[in-house]
């Protein structure tokens, strides 16, 4: 497991885009988007980002994707490997350099030895993680991993995509044959969830989810399947325990599981992804909406199939646990300010005090702004979940640079250091 440092402000404050963080170099291109134009490789594209490989081929340049169709997936599928095992045997399909189908008809004579990302790793013995490429009589072009013995039986169908020498996508018909990729592989040793937080910034929230023995369980029972993790800094955690000490027994664990989701999403799958999520708390006996809260994802603790961990910089609160005190939009606080609740205006003032008591209103955010916001100037943006019941994580893509103009208004998003993501 790799833990990693909480992402600075300083470091990326140049970065005003959010969604896509718009590189100086010339080799964005994003693996999942390309093969997502062609359906029949579903199943390769899903694993590609299951097992963190999309993330590793979005960051290299001069690259190969050896795709197979869903068809050929289906047949390690039914071999019920493990995860770690997939993405050995995936890595090797990573090649590190660029083929299009005009350079795989004219290798130099007529053969060439490509080390894959499954070599790169390191998880290759000797040069286990090669390929050999062979331009053969007919105008076939075959594949076969250097521990093959030579037999080639795999052989080049189609180009996919490409950007020229950066990444090219070509079909290949089947799974390359490899003993050492196929090998059992162990997987990460147990993670120390609440040691990872405590450790990281988030004692505070790390210590009342210890406190709570089904909250706990809950993420621990998760760690295995799968989990994402949104753990609030100590500063936000020690302002918002006053509220948290009124709530009743179960609204203190599903405000604690609220912060935690029942599936692996690395930053690059929050990014893509576009969809609806349940949370850990999600119950299908309940109906809660999720509150509007403007959070920023601040750092990444933990990101590592099958577990992401990231900090944010306020408590995430369903609406139904806690009134709101008003529903005038409010910026997103500056860091460097007290945490102090924003003013609203008479006349808005007077309108909520003549709206009717509803106790399924939105809460207010932890810090004391209402928690029906819109986007600052800063490019913070609302977050907006679908019930505590339904308990539905919308994930959105969406692209804009963030300029001097009014930014827009939008739900859905986490703001990150990099910019902002839709769950």
């Amino acid at each position: 497991m790799q833990l990693r440092p909480a992402m600075t402000a300083g470091a990326l404050a140049v970065l005003s885009v959010l969604l896509v963080v718009f590189s100086p170099t010339s080799h964005a291109h994003n693996i999942t988007r390309l093969l997502a134009k062609h359906p029949e490789f579903s199943t390769f594209n899903h694993y590609l980002s299951l097992t963190h490989l999309a993330d590793e081929i979005n960051r290299r340049t001069t690259i190969t994707v050896c795709a197979v169709d869903n068809a050929a997936m289906s047949e390690i599928l039914a071999k019920h490997l493990s995860i770690y095992t997939i993405k050995n045997i995936l890595s090797l399909h990573v090649l590190l350099d660029f083929f299009d189908a005009k350079k795989l008809h004219q290798i130099t004579n007529g053969t060439a030895l490509s080390a894959t990302l499954f070599q790169a790793t390191g998880s290759a013995p000797g040069s286990a993680g090669f390929v050999n490429i062979t331009d053969l009589k007919g105008g076939k072009v075959g594949f076969a991993p250097e521990d093959n013995g030579g037999h080639i039986d795999v052989y080049f169908v189609k180009g996919l995509e490409e950007l020229k020498y950066n990444i090219s996508i070509i079909q290949i018909s089947k799974i390359l044959p490899s003993d050492v990729a196929a090998a059992p592989t162990p997987g990460p040793a147990a993670v120390n969830l609440t040691g990872i937080m405590s450790a990281h910034g988030c004692k505070v929230f790390a210590d009342t989810l210890l406190a709570d023995g089904e909250a706990k369980k809950t993420f621990q029972d998760s760690l295995d399947g799968g989990l994402t993790a949104f753990c609030p800094l100590d500063d936000a955690f020690k302002a918002f325990l006053p509220k948290y000490k009124n709530l009743t027994a179960s609204g203190k664990t599903s405000l604690l599981e609220f912060h935690g989701v029942p599936v692996y999403m690395s930053m690059d799958m929050l990014k893509s992804n576009n969809g609806v999520m349940n949370t850990l708390a999600t119950d299908g006996a309940k109906k809660f909406d999720f509150t509007v809260v403007t959070a920023k994802i601040t750092g990444t603790l933990l990101d590592e199939q099958p577990v992401a961990i990231y900090t944010v910089d306020k408590v995430l609160q369903p609406r139904e646990l806690f009134k709101a005190e008003a529903q005038t939009p409010a910026p997103a606080p500056a860091p460097e300010e007290a945490a102090d609740a924003p003013k609203a205006s008479k006349k808005k003032k007077k309108a909520a005090a003549t709206a009717p008591s509803d106790a399924d209103s939105p809460a207010d955010s932890p810090d004391g702004d209402v928690a029906d916001q819109t986007a600052d100037e800063n490019g913070a943006v609302r977050f907006n979940g679908a019930g505590f019941g339904s308990m539905l994580l919308g994930v959105w893509l969406v692209v804009f640079t963030v300029l001097k103009i009014g930014p827009p208004k939008l739900e859905g998003l986490w703001e990150t250091e990099y910019g902002s993501v839709g769950l």
